[in-house]
């Protein structure tokens, strides 16, 4: 049996995610913390999915992330790796 979908597909925003929208996650997501991702959109105010909410914070607003280009270890070893075991 299929799970059932964990938002309405009925006025759900889709494209590009506005500053707005993210000043509103990030502030959720500080008071709050990570958690049930499917609450987030309503508890927020977003009238996004669960889904869209947790991969824009993994993806993009997470503080957790590196921003800046590869070090020139952090290439050498990325370009070693893919001549030992390829692009899997």
């Amino acid at each position: 049996m299929a799970r059932p979908p964990c938002c309405g597909k009925l006025n759900v925003r889709r494209g590009l995610w506005t500053a707005d929208e993210d000043a509103k996650i990030l502030a959720h997501v500080a008071k709050h913390g990570t958690g049930n991702w499917t609450v987030v959109p309503k508890k927020a105010g977003l009238q996004r999915c669960g889904k869209s909410c947790r991969l824009r914070w993994t993806n993009y607003l997470s503080p957790d992330l590196k921003h800046d280009n590869f070090t020139p270890q952090e290439e050498e070893m990325i370009i070693r790796l893919h001549a030992a075991i390829g692009s899997r």
